[in-house]
């Protein structure tokens, strides 16, 4: 009888960033807070792995 291995399940993808692991943040400048544009940024919900946490239900 040959044994298989079952498949390890896909990680589900972090909801916040839907899996890149980056987010877009709005970049503002000067005292009146101008928008000029916006930067990417590693996401701190899954700290830039994609993957959603463990704990999250």
């Amino acid at each position: 009888m040959a044994t298989t291995k079952n498949p390890e399940p896909e990680p589900e993808p972090c909801q916040v960033c839907k899996g890149t692991g980056e987010v877009s943040r709005t970049v503002r400048v000067g005292r009146r807070h101008r928008t000029v544009g916006q930067q990417t940024g590693l996401c701190l919900n899954c700290l830039g792995s994609g993957e959603a946490p463990a704990n999250q239900p």
